[in-house]
């Protein structure tokens, strides 16, 4: 591959590798992305477009005819795509009628001889051009500056798996999560197991949010592949289902890792499968009965220290509620005096916490994060896929974590057998104070609500994802079992007086 600032050649040896570009492209690719497509009879653009969109259908027998004739062959897919053939086009005016402009707004348009209307494309498309050379092709991308660094990102993933011997491995889009990594399928040529590629890059620091800080740095999220690498070899070694790490690139933020399943702990109707929360709960107990070492070497040059979840990160994520859900259940921003109380509250309700048993907490163990493993046994029925912003903190608050799935609901009948379960395991352990944790368990519920009820509605607010304000009812009922705690009635009265936790539409 030869890149410059401007534009990417590549030599494509065969059809084959040619797929592999249309697999690559077909991970870079975004709704509103416009892929021009030009080149003589035969230079593979109708080849390239065939393996592209089979890629995002992950159907490698898609019936992909060619739309000479028809001019425009849609896809409802991932993302749905338009597979336009200009070459019989009569006028560029006929590209109107044929859609173009709501197949642009909807999803990705894939325009082969887009000479034919050259003016009437996106000035920002994606252009592709293929040439013969030999007895291969080469094929020169140009694109706007975003553009090109999307497409530039999955071509250094492909290099990071050649290194890794899966040249000519088949990539398939897995899932993006709720932060800035993203996850590929990768399938071996030989036919051996999938594996899982994460694609993390560094991000530059966003504004600070306290104290000159990010909130990242605040909030002591991890920011590249250490922490995942030195917590998961800590899990493994300890007889945990953490991922082994086939390969990383510490300074891309690329991992190659284990494939540990795909079951999780709901039921085909979404609703929570009672023996895989106990036994999620049962391998939560036996974590926070072991020692943890705070500093994990990782590398000979790297040593991960991982951090306390301190009062700055404590009343940071819970001011979330007051910041955001305050204003939008109200419809007025908190009086001085409103948050001066709230913030009190929560300094009395972290020296609580003092006395509380701290060790490793995982920060989001629930179901998006635990792979149900049917034919293992013990701890190891149990995989564990987020632990990259794992802290050392009160333990209650990862039992919190999974008893109130943020995601789904747990009646209060299974809160109290899962509550019941760790505790009757824990308490076989000499020095394990019960009511201490209990103290500090609703202390932590309260805390990890109060943020995800103000998260709700900045993800509403601020970044324009009403879909996370289902979970608000959830979120709710959850605080007020933890208010059932003595510890909590200042909180709660507070809450109270604020009109938080009423009926919310």
């Amino acid at each position: 591959m030869i890149a410059a600032d401007d534009a990417i050649s590549i030599f494509l040896e065969d059809d084959a590798t040619t797929a592999l570009l249309g697999e690559d492209l077909a991970l870079a690719l975004k709704a509103r992305d416009c892929l021009a497509l030009s080149g003589d009879l035969g230079a593979g653009k109708s080849s390239l477009a065939r393996a592209l969109l089979r890629a995002i259908a992950d159907d490698d027998s898609l019936d992909v005819p060619s739309p000479t004739f028809t001019l425009v062959q849609s896809y409802d897919l991932r993302i749905p795509v338009s597979h336009f053939d200009l070459y019989r086009l009569g006028h560029p005016d006929e590209l109107v009628e044929l859609g173009f402009d709501e197949a642009l707004q909807n999803g990705i348009c894939i325009v082969e001889w887009p000479e034919m209307a050259e003016g009437d494309l996106p000035a920002s498309r994606i252009n592709l051009k293929l040439e013969h050379e030999g007895k291969g092709r080469r094929v020169t991308i140009k694109a706007p500056e975003q553009e090109m660094a999307r497409i530039r990102r999955v071509l250094d993933i492909r290099a990071f798996l050649a290194a890794n011997g899966l040249a000519d491995a088949r990539r398939r889009f897995l899932t993006g999560d709720a932060s800035l990594r993203a996850y590929e399928s990768v399938y071996p040529a030989d036919g051996s197991a999938r594996q899982i590629l994460m694609d993390w890059p560094r991000r530059p620091d966003g504004p600070p949010v306290l104290d000159g800080k990010p909130y990242p740095k605040v909030a002591h999220l991890a920011e590249d592949a250490y922490p995942f690498v030195a917590l998961a070899n800590v899990l493994r070694d300890d007889g945990f289902a953490a991922p082994e790490i086939y390969g990383v690139d510490y300074d891309a933020g690329i991992l190659l890792i284990e494939d540990l399943g795909t079951e999780g702990v709901l039921d085909t109707e979404g609703l929570p499968i009672p023996e895989r929360y106990r036994e999620s709960v049962a391998c939560l107990a036996h974590l926070h009965s072991l020692p943890m070492p705070q500093d994990i070497p990782v590398t000979p040059d790297h040593i991960h220290h991982i951090p306390d979840f301190d009062r700055v990160a404590m009343k940071m994520e819970a001011r979330l509620l007051v910041d955001w859900h305050l204003p939008w259940k109200s419809g007025r921003e908190a009086s001085n005096a409103e948050r001066a109380e709230y913030l009190a509250i929560w300094d009395h309700l972290i020296d609580e916490l003092n006395s509380a048993e701290k060790n490793l907490l995982l920060r989001d163990f629930h179901s998006p994060n635990i792979i149900w493993r049917p034919n293992e046994h013990g701890l190891k029925r149990i995989g564990m896929i987020d632990f990259q912003d794992a802290m050392i903190g009160p333990t209650a608050y990862d039992l919190a974590s999974i008893v109130q799935d943020a995601r789904v609901t747990i009646d209060r009948p299974l809160q109290d057998q899962l509550m019941g379960d760790y505790l009757a395991l824990r308490r076989l352990e000499a020095g394990f104070d019960e009511p201490t944790f209990l103290k500090s368990w609703a202390i932590m519920s309260a805390q990890r609500n109060c943020k995800l009820a103000g998260l709700w509605v900045r993800l509403l607010k601020r970044d324009g994802k009403p879909g996370y304000l289902k979970h608000m009812p959830r979120t709710l009922t959850y605080l007020k079992v933890a208010f059932e705690h003595e510890a909590l009635s200042p909180l709660r009265d507070w809450c109270t007086r604020a009109g938080i936790g009423e009926s919310e539409s």
